[in-house]
């Protein structure tokens, strides 16, 4: 590392909480889905932070957005209207199919927003009816109540007790789903693929029943759509990759809908949007100037990709499957738009750290499924080059 990449890393182990396990390298600039560190080594970027940079780094219609909001007007608090929260949610509404929007600034709020809608709902009824079903293996952020609808111990341990009333089911088990939902349940909280845990897609047919099942008990269905949504998956929403579309009542949005500049979204049909009158909830940056501009400006660009991104997925797809039978320890590969993931039966840890050092970034989830968020910009060739840094990486195990 260079002496100011040093200092910056002896900085933050003096003075940030430290909960991340962050790769040994300091990122200065990017420029499409590439990356540089301060040494100057280039990285293509398969992660896209998290699945959040969209577009990239330094897309030109973003950066300009940004830097005429910025010139102009950044925030305002809620207290006040700003010209780009009705148009966007308007936007949002006609790509969803959800009538009204409250603007968060991360995937977790918007969660934390839909629980008290969903409870909200239910004490409207009967105030015993605050149930929650959520799925096993499922991940829908890191605070308290977020924490309380997510599947997986290792999360939730250290914090219990967490909200009470919360029901966790298999995926993909109907008979499980059909004996949890009751006239106490308030809500249902399911992703349409489960990102953190391993790139899982969950059964329509699954997802169908929890439908019905929210209909009949009066219950809010909610789809966590933080990491596969917004154009993920080559549709604006997962939901929407079925036909018809299985619509939920609560919509939880948030990665890449401003490129960066956070910013999350509750979208909600009349029904659920009712739960919440004024007072109930708030935010003081949720949906500011910039992050609305920025997001505006986002849906425009995308509505010219979404139609590229089943071309690439179907060639990233087929370059992996190619190297399934190359290496006996790739498993499975799951690809769902620009969505992906590649699960072995060896840890994937020594790969990931092995691409990086060659050059490209992704992650590893749940130990052993190699996980790929890339930018919706990447090319044919891009697949190329981050399927040979890969191909080298396994060679050496």
């Amino acid at each position: 590392m260079t002496e100011s990449a040093v200092n910056v890393v002896e900085l933050e182990a003096q003075y940030l909480l430290q909960n991340y396990a962050r790769n040994p390298i300091v990122i200065v600039r990017g420029d499409g889905p590439y990356m540089w560190d301060a040494n100057g080594k280039r990285y293509l970027d398969f992660i896209a932070g998290i699945g959040v940079n969209a577009l990239g780094q330094n897309h030109p219609r973003i950066v300009a957005a940004i830097r005429d909001q910025a010139a102009r007007l950044i925030h305002t608090s809620n207290l006040f209207y700003n010209e780009f929260q009705g148009p966007l949610a308007k936007r949002i509404a006609e790509t969803s199919g959800l009538a009204r929007t409250f603007f968060t600034n991360s995937g977790t709020e918007s969660m934390e927003g839909a629980l008290k809608m969903m409870k909200s709902h239910g004490h409207a009824i009967n105030p015993e009816k605050y149930e929650i079903v959520s799925l096993e293996n499922s991940f829908h952020g890191r605070s308290l109540g977020a924490l309380s609808v997510t599947g997986q111990p290792k999360y939730r341990k250290d914090f219990e007790p967490l909200i009470p009333g919360v029901k966790f089911v298999p995926p993909d088990d109907i008979a499980a789903l059909e004996a949890a939902v009751t006239d106490r349940t308030a809500g249902l909280c399911m992703e349409w693929i489960q990102g953190e845990g391993g790139v899982n897609p969950i059964d329509p047919a699954f997802l169908r029943r929890a439908r019905e099942l929210a209909d009949k008990h009066d219950a809010l269905l909610c789809f966590d759509e933080i990491q596969c949504g917004v154009g993920r998956t080559g549709k604006y929403f997962g939901y929407q990759l079925s036909d018809p579309a299985i619509m939920p009542d609560i919509m939880t949005a948030a990665k890449p809908l401003a490129c960066g500049v956070p910013m999350g979204i509750i979208a909600a049909n009349e029904r659920a949007a009712k739960s919440i009158r004024p007072g109930m909830h708030g935010s003081t940056f949720g949906g500011n100037a910039l992050a609305a501009r920025v997001a505006l400006e986002f849906f425009d660009i995308l509505e010219d990709l979404l139609p590229q991104i089943p071309r690439i997925s179907s060639y990233f797809r087929a370059r992996l499957e190619d190297l399934a039978t190359r290496f006996s320890f790739i498993k499975e590969v799951r690809v769902f738009g620009l969505m992906v993931g590649v699960e072995l039966t060896i840890p994937g840890k020594d790969i990931t750290a092995r691409a990086m050092a060659d050059g490209l970034l992704m992650n590893c989830t749940h130990d052993t499924v190699l996980r790929f968020l890339p930018p919706y910009i990447i090319t044919e060739q891009h697949v190329d080059e981050a399927v040979e840094i890969l191909a080298r990486a396994m060679s050496t195990v």
